[in-house]
């Protein structure tokens, strides 16, 4: 049996080690566009220089050798040939018996002014991004001035690694606050004020609309759609992602805006599965893993099911403080709002139907394990408890004869 798998993120070495655990004897191949294995989570600390390529790399050394997998580096594939069932690389053919594609997603860029011709836009999404961003740093000033566009987690994490390096930064967000998807007014508020002090400047609830660019092919200006002109020697955009689908064009394979899986995660054509974000799920780390884990046990015939509907989970850290957001974070009509507020800390939690939606935890986040616990199996909470001093010992209760008797029940 041989499996190949495109891609070599999250969900694909996952799906690797699972595969080798299932069927020791079976062959493995790992194809990516990529010479590193690297955390696009970490790619900031490329960036600020606090690690190397080698340092990004969440497998281990030697992953490829401790598996036996044979990695074809830098290399992509540009067609599927399902009937036939091999990949070509070029003029490379590439047979499988089983196929993954865990292709992950790419930087949209969206179409404003001369943002996708200029030499000195990047998006910040895979380790070659940081690698060009840095390259083209270095042959600046250091008094550069880079402006990032949206202040999701990407942009504050590309404004944070260039600030730690004496840079000027600008942060442009088409909303009323930072962090817009994770976070409220006053838990965003906390991060802008740390950026502030670092030296970052914010223009919000404004929007690129137009840019200035040179002989050389740079931008060197944007203006917002207020008239405010920014100068920049280089750009970043962080406005999402689309999911990286070059490979399946010109086969079967059912697509549109992400390659569509059933629970499996198999495809529309037999033997084919897909995992992580190319699939257009909750593209969060733990999610893309899984993805990878179940789809890895049917392609070895081990049946298993991707039912994780659970919500967006975010771990923010930026200059000390830390926030945990569990949960969609968007209360409705008739929801219940809870809100605990001091100097260090900021606690949210919104109640539906009386069980946890969604919290936010910022300042301190020890024993967060309950929460997202109840989100995820939407457990009725006690009626006379204090939501943000729940533990798992106050779903237990204790019988004459001593025993404990487990009193957590599913709601479905």
């Amino acid at each position: 049996m041989r499996h190949v798998i495109i891609g070599v993120g999250a969900a694909g070495i996952s799906a690797a080690k699972t595969i080798r655990a299932c069927q020791p004897e079976a062959d493995i191949v790992m194809i990516s566009q990529d010479k590193y294995v690297h955390s696009r989570c970490m790619l900031h600390r490329f960036m600020s220089g606090e690690r190397d390529e080698v340092g990004l790399n969440f497998a281990g050394e030697d992953f490829f050798e401790k598996y036996k997998i044979y990695w074809i580096q830098g290399q992509s594939v540009t067609a599927i040939r399902e009937q036939e069932k091999e990949l070509l690389l070029g003029d490379q053919r590439i047979a499988y018996d089983r196929l993954l594609i865990a292709t992950g997603a790419n930087s949209f860029l969206p179409p404003v002014g001369d943002f996708r011709k200029a030499g000195n836009v990047f998006g910040l999404r895979h380790l070659s991004d940081a690698q060009a961003i840095c390259e083209q740093l270095s042959e600046k000033v250091q008094t550069a001035k880079v402006l990032v566009v949206g202040s999701g987690l990407v942009g504050l994490d590309a404004a944070y690694a260039l600030l730690e390096r004496g840079l000027d930064v600008t942060v442009v967000e088409m909303a009323e606050r930072i962090l817009p998807i994770q976070l409220d007014d006053t838990g965003a508020k906390a991060y802008q004020e740390l950026f502030e002090k670092a030296g970052c400047k914010f223009y919000l609830g404004r929007k690129a609309s137009e840019t200035v660019m040179n002989e050389k092919g740079d931008i060197e200006a944007v203006l917002l759609d207020d008239g405010t002109r920014l100068s920049c020697d280089l750009i970043i955009v962080a406005a999402g992602v689309r999911p990286a689908m070059g490979c399946v064009e010109g086969s079967s394979i059912r697509h549109e805006r992400f390659i569509e899986v059933d629970d499996t995660m198999a495809t529309s054509v037999q033997d084919i599965y897909a995992a992580g974000d190319v699939t257009g799920r909750a593209g969060i780390w733990p999610n893309a893993q899984k993805m990878g884990q179940v789809a890895a046990y049917n392609m070895c015939g081990l049946q298993m099911q991707y039912l994780d509907t659970y919500a967006m989970k975010n771990t923010i850290n930026f200059y000390g403080l830390v926030t945990l957001s569990l949960g969609r974070g968007e209360a409705l009509e008739g929801d219940t709002v809870e809100i605990r507020e001091d100097r260090s800390h900021y606690k949210k939690a919104i109640l539906r139907d009386g069980k946890l939606d969604s919290i936010t935890l910022q300042g301190d986040i020890d024993y967060s394990g309950i929460y997202q616990y109840l989100i995820k199996n939407q457990i009725t909470l006690p009626k006379d408890k204090d939501v943000f001093h729940l533990s798992f010992a106050d779903f237990y209760s204790i019988e004459p004869d001593g025993a404990y008797t487990y009193t957590m029940t599913k709601s479905f």
